[in-house]
């Protein structure tokens, strides 16, 4: 299983963030052909009880690398980098990553 992995660091505006993500981001990206889960994680702070500089994460999960790579040619993921770049481009931080057993 192969996952894109984007980190949002905190936004200026949470509320306007979170409506613009959920409401408009979320629904564009699920859109996106060979995407087989889209997991969400709000950030709520720091072991030691602080505030962390990351607000969300969000994993994306494919069946393998060679599906991830097609699936990004797609005009659905097109559209999606679109709109996180027009919301969250200069906050967000995009990963690819593979899991690993771990036994």
């Amino acid at each position: 299983m192969v996952k894109m992995i984007a980190l949002y660091k905190q936004p200026q505006d949470k509320e306007k963030f979170d409506e613009h993500y959920f409401q408009t981001h979320v629904p564009i990206t699920a859109k996106i052909p060979g995407l087989r889960n889209m997991k969400v994680t709000k950030i709520t702070g720091t072991p030691m009880g602080g505030e962390s500089e990351y607000y969300l994460l969000c994993e994306m999960y494919y069946d393998s690398y060679e599906a991830f790579k097609e699936a990004m040619k797609t005009s659905e993921a097109k559209a999606s980098a679109k709109d996180l770049m027009s919301f969250a481009g200069d906050i967000v931080t995009l990963m690819v990553g593979e899991e690993v057993e771990n036994d």
